[in-house]
């Protein structure tokens, strides 16, 4: 037991896991689970849901929780030790796993259950079970068996190294830069690059990097155009052949290409023509065509608003700043802010002063024990790095969850915003006792500089709210079976709905003056700033959701139909021109860094966060209708929201918990008054 990994009775001990610990724990855990494995397929075993729970799904749960630690880990305190232990380990998880959903035996045990015997949810469990043990490869036989768990492993060494390679392609790059040449960038941009390129041993220069909190508001405010082309360039090129110098070594093609070949390799193992159809069997859509289609009908109906939003930047780019011409990618975003400051009167950094994070973050609370009567409150744990926060949320007094926060950039941390799973809520087999959900949130904000808070911008702020949309609907389900409890079972096109569902009261009034407090005066935003952030909430809506639907649909293409033999940018390419009204540059390579689809999840996928977003503003209207005068949200329809959304988890299709709350099924009206598209 002197082994961190091995102690999974309580919470991970993050401060003790070390590199060498891994080996030897996954030695015990496999054998562990191996045995639990033969006992439960033995034939004098019961086919019961309850003793086959009480059995594997205890030795699962501990070499899961173990696992998952350790991936955590990966994930946002990346060394070259770790990283080792990381990749010798995988493919001896990945074959366990993959062994485990295609066993025979296993899958007549569970098709053996008395399915009327269980309660409603673990019929919905073992509905799920019985699914994924066939897209499991449970029915193939002989070779095909063999090739498909070698297709998983080599799938999960690709995808795992894709992911270092973006990482480590972002976090390769820096530069330095002499103060005279970010005339625009806000200074507390500056004043965090001057420390870092001190830290590097080049005083008096500014050291610019990939990461978001510096590679956006350079490029929205810096004025020289050659500086945000340099970023730009490398930032559009990260791990792919088009990268310069040392920096091409991160290309990430041939992986590409190797990931899309065994995907489909394995759907035509599973009698499917390609991946995409495998990809939504377990989702809300009910076939590729039919996401296809959704995906063009609401670019034609954005598409109008989009090439507004583009005829209105060039016209004020030549009148207002002297830009004539065809505008660079590079001058987009600069152009965009410039237009907005002049529209409506206020810029993104005079909003960012109003919004340090402590103060968010109580706020995001309020709401959030407001809206859903819990309360939250400070707790303790073994955390990762001294950054990291770790809360408890109770009702009446009994603890209902417990997360992880971990905010900030830094280096070995990969990028982006997320909520994972450390454990879920299990009414367990073995003791009877009722186990609590545990989440990580992870973002990548800004650190504080001088002795000040952090400052988020508004899209933080969004981000934030968007991730605990995910941490509530993982921690307050009050279902008791682990495998449809929380997010579990929930189906992968409907798991955004809770998440882009609380980005919505990131506009409201009577919730963001709660939040607000300016770094340097502590005044609460005005009411007249809030107005104009408001007035421009809509701001190129038009062209943000065709960028959204030109990454969903490409994915879904590139899943669908395209010969992975092939060159993929051609397609990339084709879809751009049906789609975009803004054409990047030759060099762009997006794709390169596209982890959400080759190394995150949601391949064939990435078109959830667009049909999720019809759910959540459809939902969200409920909250509109029945608000109080001064625009404070309805407890009532809080609670109803609660409980047929959030505390149903995955017990039931998501498409009858939103009926459940809604009276009726989704419509796409919401979506575009939302956006301001109608």
């Amino acid at each position: 037991m002197n082994n961190p990994l091995l102690d999974t009775a309580g919470l991970p001990l993050f401060d003790r896991i070390a590199p060498e610990h891994v080996a030897p724990a996954l030695d015990a855990l496999l054998a562990e689970a191996e045995q639990a494995l033969a006992q439960v397929t033995a034939t004098d075993f019961p086919a019961d849901w309850k003793a086959i729970a009480g059995t594997l799904d205890i030795a699962t749960e501990r070499l899961g929780c173990a696992w998952g630690a350790v991936s955590h880990l990966n994930s946002v305190a990346d060394t070259p030790e770790l990283r080792a232990a990381y990749n010798a380990a995988l493919p001896r998880v990945t074959e366990f796993w993959t062994r485990l959903g295609s066993n025979e035996q296993l899958f007549a045990k569970y098709k053996a259950i008395d399915a009327a015997a269980l309660e409603p949810a673990q019929q919905q469990a073992l509905r799920n079970a019985l699914r994924n043990f066939v897209l499991g490869g449970a029915e193939l036989q002989g070779e095909a068996k063999v090739r498909y768990a070698a297709i998983q492993e080599r799938q999960a060494e690709v995808t795992q190294k894709f992911s270092e390679n973006a990482l480590d392609a972002t976090d390769s790059f820096a530069l330095y830069a002499d103060p005279a040449e970010l005339a625009g960038v806000p200074q507390d941009v500056i004043d965090t690059g001057l420390a870092a390129a001190d830290k590097d041993g080049h005083a008096g220069q500014v050291k610019l990097t990939l990461k978001m909190p510096c590679y956006l508001p350079v490029m929205q405010f810096a004025d020289s155009s050659a500086l945000r082309e340099k970023l730009y360039k490398a930032y559009t090129t990260r791990a792919s052949d088009q990268a310069e110098g040392e920096a091409t070594k991160y290309d990430n093609t041939a992986l590409m290409s190797e990931i899309l070949a065994l995907r489909r390799e394995e759907a035509r193992l599973l009698g499917y023509d390609n991946f995409a159809q495998v990809s939504v069997v377990p989702k809300m859509a009910e076939s590729p065509e039919k996401v296809i289609g959704f995906l063009r009908e609401l670019a034609a109906k954005a598409r109008p608003f989009a090439e507004k939003d583009m005829a209105d930047l060039r016209a004020f780019a030549q009148q207002s700043l002297g830009l004539s011409g065809v505008l660079s990618a590079w001058d987009v975003p600069y152009v965009s802010e410039k237009l907005k400051e002049a529209r409506y009167s206020f810029s993104e950094q005079e909003v960012k002063q109003y919004f340090t994070a402590p103060k968010v973050l109580a706020g995001l609370f309020k709401i959030i024990e407001t809206l859903f009567e819990v309360s939250i409150r400070e707790d303790k744990a073994p955390v990762w790095h001294p950054a990291v926060a770790f809360y408890r949320i109770e009702r009446d007094g009994q603890l209902v969850g417990q997360f992880y926060l971990d905010p900030p950039a830094r280096a070995g941390k990969r990028g982006g915003a997320w909520m994972d799973d450390v454990r879920g809520r299990w009414l367990r087999p073995d003791t009877g006792v009722l186990q609590t959900p545990v989440a990580h949130l992870v973002c990548n904000f800004a650190e504080g500089v001088n002795g000040k808070p952090p400052l988020l911008t508004h899209d933080d702020v969004i981000t934030l709210f968007h991730e605990f949309g995910h941490g509530l609907h993982h921690m307050l389900t009050q279902v008791n079976e682990r495998d449809v409890s929380g997010i579990s079972g929930v189906e992968w096109d409907a798991v955004e709905l809770p998440s882009q569902f609380m980005e919505n009261f990131c506009w409201e009034w009577s919730v963001l003056r709660h939040m607000t407090q300016h770094v340097d005066t502590g005044e609460p935003l005005p009411r007249s700033l809030f107005d104009k952030m408001l007035a421009a909430k809509n701001f190129q809506s038009g062209l943000q959701t065709l960028r959204q639907i030109e990454f969903a649909l490409f994915d879904m293409r590139l899943h669908a139909e395209h010969d992975p033999a092939e060159d993929f940018m051609p397609l990339l390419n084709e879809v751009r021109a049906e789609v975009a009204v803004l054409q990047p540059p030759d060099f762009n390579r997006m794709a390169h860094t596209f982890s959400h689809i080759f190394a995150g999840g949601y391949a064939a996928g990435y078109y959830s966060y667009k049909w999720a977003e019809v759910l959540s503003a459809d939902a969200y209207a409920a909250f509109e209708e029945s608000a109080a005068e001064d625009g404070s949200p309805s407890i009532d329809t809080g609670r109803r929201y609660r409980k047929e959304i959030l505390e149903a988890g995955g017990s039931r299709p998501a498409l009858e918990s939103f009926k459940a709350f809604r009276g009726r099924e989704p419509s796409l009206d919401a979506l575009l008054r939302h956006q301001g598209m109608v």
